[in-house]
């Protein structure tokens, strides 16, 4: 081990030569040229620059060779590390012998280590050096003295690691608290960045209200240069559009008290709106410079496009500054938030509100760090919700990863066992939420005690759990019924298809009126399809009506709850009931047909000039052969592959055993279709064709000309035409497409139509409408050979995409962004280098939206505060399905999961709620027919590596 010793400073071409290696030695001179070779540094860059200073002053460098080893796992350390260059391998052992040690992470430029000298804690692993590499050190009595004076610089700049301290040593299982110095911030924002809004911010509060920075007197005491936080609130409300609420604000002000920007007089880390005192960090010192008039306009200036970073990073902030409190100390506001956030977490997904938000905990860790280690007593369990963990078992070493969304610690905690393997951070700033051991007990112990069995001939046939009928967070979310007790609801867990439909009718009120909408009804309507077919579900329900030999007030009413289910039923299904035969059979003979007949007819004012395409549908289309003539063929919309090949051999008078395959463009991409596949005209990509042949022409099979898609770009045919034009007849068709997608669609694209033999043909030509929409982007930018026409191009798709926005088609305005985001046009660095920055700007605001963290939080949020008519952005709604789908069985013990059908039937009425305000179109203009005309007939290039040709064609990579 090497750690301590002085090493050679001549070794080092990275530093001044001339320069003092010993820190009393070194001059003024000699600190500023270190200073500016740290600015340099990863590890530095958030470092505030009185602290960087004072780094500078006491810092060692050091060069190793390659093979060296630090320091061995089980030292008393003496030092703390940053890697200036190179990279050391991260070696633990389960034994005394460091023979042993298995490599489990490797760090690199930028990332710091060593901080458990804080607590004189032996060192958890031994550190060698991989490759030549440069370290920066600080000694153990000059860290300590740092972090004693610019412990609140230090706080909310960085991120604990393993050596956090607490009174009883350091623990990855205490809430975080911020302490020694690390290398990433908690956001994936540069720290200048939020330095400069701090700045910004109190330079635009001199400015504009300077009554808000003063003296203040509390309790006799004068508190200098403070501002309230009611204040600093209502202040940031007046100053822009982009703050909405006070919760969001207090989560801006949040960022900038968690950098350590903007500090509480009484170090507390949390903002509150109330009368309590903060300080930005430039008043802390006495007689602070006002900004001059110059810095004053420049700040003006900047106002705006800091008050948007806040406002995109504040959420994230306001959620870890709750879940810092205490289970006892939130709010039913702060456990709605949490509920919030915690539904798109898969290991959260399906606990009640109360169990979930009480009992987690949030911390944050940064490389290296054990989260736990194998053979330890199991205390907690953890979910991910930002980063990565390596499981290491010892003499096998890393055996696989865990990333956002996933959980490790759960197996020692349910089999009171020790832990099974090792969890390690890959990255720097982790966060996770902590559920303790105590508190996984009582949730298991709660969830069993709340569960309700009804039993039939010793077996499970319905699982009810019951909560307090006051709770207005599981009241808010989820589906339940309401039994004749006041103070209990019970929701239907899971049962046998016919004992969930008897619970439902049996606690139908029929006191409340028709509109009054039952979730629980809902989700049973929606989501029967899965379990419980209408031809396996129409006999029960003429069975559930009584008989002629019941009591007549009985079955008066037992009818009238079918009814009632049957009015909620037609309400979702449409005119599909009228596809099936068992449906019209049974509505005839239970008398319902009047009565639904009336409710169609209500409907009627709702249809679009687009009709849905019904399964039964009958379609033209064209099959092509291997010499590429083609036949044309009539079958049904859901017609099964076998049936198109019949259907195909007929009118070709063939013989041979055919395939039918799916051709892209790219022409190596061949999909033989399976016989039993269904639907499969509106599942092509976009210049996908069908084709059938005999299987040893397989190979042969060429694309069509027309396949290849343009050579020439259409801006002379839209470069006139207005963005806001081009944007509305857009939004005019997505909608069209999107109002006629059914909610069944979802559900049988989720589950797989062939098990429903159904068609999602409205689903997918509206998925499709979401990739012809990038790739029209995609191949215009490419087919534009001059620069300066492209970078016009570039201009008009962002002033596309924001009319979009405006008008509430997310689903386009995804589409552009995402298609302006890919490596064929992103490459284009000359076209992006003369983007006038106002775009930039624009850009850069709407790429945000897409930001995939907190599974697309940013995207969540602002869908959250819009008003219907919106068109989503579909894709994501798809994934949700899905995440909920493959995450969850559909049966349990032969049960039906209703859990699952409750999470899948809640996204279903997201769109439902999109679409419950009709668009009505409102503008028009001088050419909106050929406006409309060519938004309804884009060409394009689907083949990438043909994209990716033509965009090295105009821009090739540089050497």
């Amino acid at each position: 081990s090497c750690e301590g010793k002085v090493v050679d400073p001549t070794r080092s071409c990275q530093w001044d030569i001339s320069s003092p290696f010993r820190p009393a030695e070194r001059s003024g001179e000699d600190v500023d040229i270190i200073l500016a070779r740290l600015k340099r540094v990863k590890a530095f860059e958030r470092f505030h620059p009185s602290l960087l200073q004072q780094i500078c002053l006491c810092g060692y460098y050091e060069c190793l060779e390659r093979g060296v080893t630090l320091y061995r796992q089980g030292d008393i350390g003496t030092s703390w590390y940053a890697v200036l260059s190179g990279s050391l391998d991260v070696k633990v052992s389960e034994t005394a012998n460091h023979q042993d040690a298995v490599t489990i992470c490797t760090l690199g430029i930028g990332t710091a280590f060593g901080e458990s000298i804080l607590d004189n804690t032996p060192r958890h692993a031994t550190i060698v050096t991989c490759e030549f590499s440069e370290l920066l050190r600080i000694d153990q009595r000059e860290f300590k003295s740092l972090w004693e004076k610019y412990r609140q610089c230090m706080a909310g700049l960085l991120a604990p690691s393993y050596g956090v301290m607490e009174s009883g040593g350091p623990s990855p299982d205490s809430e975080y608290k911020p302490t020694v110095p690390s290398v990433m911030s908690i956001y994936d924002v540069p720290s200048e960045k939020i330095m400069r809004a701090g700045k910004v911010l109190r330079d635009a509060i001199l400015s504009r209200a300077p009554h808000i920075i003063r003296d203040r007197k509390y309790h006799l005491k004068t508190y200098r240069q403070c501002c309230v936080g009611t204040e600093l609130v209502d202040w940031q409300m007046q100053q822009s559009s982009c703050v909405h609420s006070r919760i969001q604000a207090v989560g801006m002000w949040q960022v900038l008290l968690e950098e350590g920007v903007l500090n509480h007089v009484d170090q507390e880390l949390t903002f509150q709106d109330k009368y309590l005192f903060y300080r930005f960090l430039d008043d802390e010192q006495e007689d602070a410079p006002l900004p001059t008039e110059e810095e004053a306009r420049e700040r003006d200036e900047e106002l705006q496009e800091t008050l948007l970073l806040l406002s995109q990073i504040g959420p994230d902030a306001h959620m870890r500054m709750i879940l810092r409190k205490q289970p006892g100390q939130r709010t039913t506001d702060d456990l709605e938030i949490i509920y919030e956030e915690l539904l798109h977490i898969k290991a959260l997904s399906h606990l009640s509100t109360t169990v979930s938000a009480n009992s987690v905990t949030f911390i944050i860790h940064s490389r290296p760090v054990y989260m736990f280690n194998q053979g330890e007593e199991g205390t907690s369990w953890y979910i991910i919700l930002k980063g990565s963990v390596n499981v290491v078992i010892y003499g096998k070493g890393v055996v696989c990863t865990l990333h956002e969304g996933d959980d490790f610690g759960k197996l020692a905690l349910v089999n009171d066992a020790p832990r099974a393997a090792s969890i390690v951070l890959r990255e720097d700033n982790c966060h996770f939420l902590r559920v303790d051991k105590e508190d996984f007990n009582r949730i298991l112990k709660d969830v069993e005690a709340n569960t309700v069995r009804l039993k039939e001939h010793y077996q499970d046939v319905l699982v009810l759990e019951k909560s307090p009928s006051s709770n207005s967070q599981t009241s808010t979310h989820g589906s339940t019924t309401t039994t004749t007790s006041s103070h209990y609801k019970y929701t239907v867990m899971s049962g046998t298809p016919e004992k969930i439909l008897e619970h439902f009718l049996e606690m139908m009120r029929l006191d409340s009126h028709f509109n009054e909408s039952d979730p629980a009804l809902d989700d049973f309507v929606l989501m029967h399809c899965v379990f419980i077919p209408n031809s396996q579900l129409c006999p029960v329900l003429m069975a559930s009506q009584g008989s002629e030999q019941e009591r007549l007030d009985y079955t008066l009413n037992n009818k009238r709850r079918v009814i009632r289910l049957v009015l909620q039923w037609a309400s979702v299904h449409g005119d599909h009931l009228q596809e099936e035969d068992a449906s019209l059979a049974f509505l005839e003979v239970s008398g319902c047909i009047p009565i639904l007949l009336r409710q169609f007819s209500m409907g009627d004012e709702k249809l679009q000039k687009r009709q849905a395409i019904k399964s039964n549908d009958e379609i033209l289309f064209k099959v092509y052969c291997s010499d590429h003539t083609y036949t044309t063929i009539r079958v049904p919309m859901a017609a099964s592959v076998r049936e198109v090949i019949s259907a195909v051999a007929d009118k070709l008078g063939s013989a041979e055993d055919l395939l039918l395959v799916n051709l892209s463009s790219a022409g190596g991409e061949k999909v033989v279709l399976k016989p039993n596949d269904i639907s499969v005209f509106s599942t092509l990509s976009i210049n996908g064709r069908l084709f059938v042949c005999p299987r040893d022409q397989l190979d042969s099979l060429t694309p069509l000309p027309e396949q290849e898609g343009p050579s020439t770009g259409s801006m002379g045919s839209f470069e006139l035409m207005s963005s806001k034009d081009l944007a509305y007849q857009m939004t005019l068709y997505d909608w069209e497409l999107f109002h006629c997608v059914h909610e069944h669609e979802l559900i049988y694209y989720t589950f797989g139509r062939k098990n429903f033999k159904k068609t999602t043909a409205n689903m997918d030509l509206f998925l499709r409408r979401f990739n012809e929409i990038q790739l029209w982007v995609i191949t215009e930018i490419c087919l534009c050979a001059q620069l300066s026409k492209r970078v016009q191009l570039l201009k008009k798709f962002i002033k596309i995409a924001a009319h979009c926005k405006e008008y509430k088609n997310l689903n386009s305005f995804f589409a552009i962004i995402m298609g302006m985001s890919t490596a064929a046009v992103s490459r284009l660095s000359q076209t992006w280098e003369k983007l006038p920055s106002k775009f930039k700007k624009f850009y850069s605001e709407f790429e945000s939206l897409m930001d995939p963290s907190r599974n697309h939080r940013a995207y969540r949020l602002t869908v959250a505060k819009l008003d219907p008519p919106i068109i989503p952005f579909m894709p994501l709604l798809i994934k949700d399905m899905t995440f909920t789908h493959d995450g969850n069985k559909t049966f349990i013990d032969s049960l039906v999961n209703f859990e699952k059908m409750r999470m899948i039937a809640n996204t279903v009425r997201i769109v439902r709620y999109c679409r419950s305000l009709p668009f009505k179109p409102s503008q028009t203009s001088k050419n909106h027919l050929d406006v409309r005309s060519y938004v309804r007939q884009l060409t394009v290039i689907d083949n990438q590596r043909t994209l990716s040709q033509f965009s090295h064609r105009l821009e090739p990579r540089r050497t």
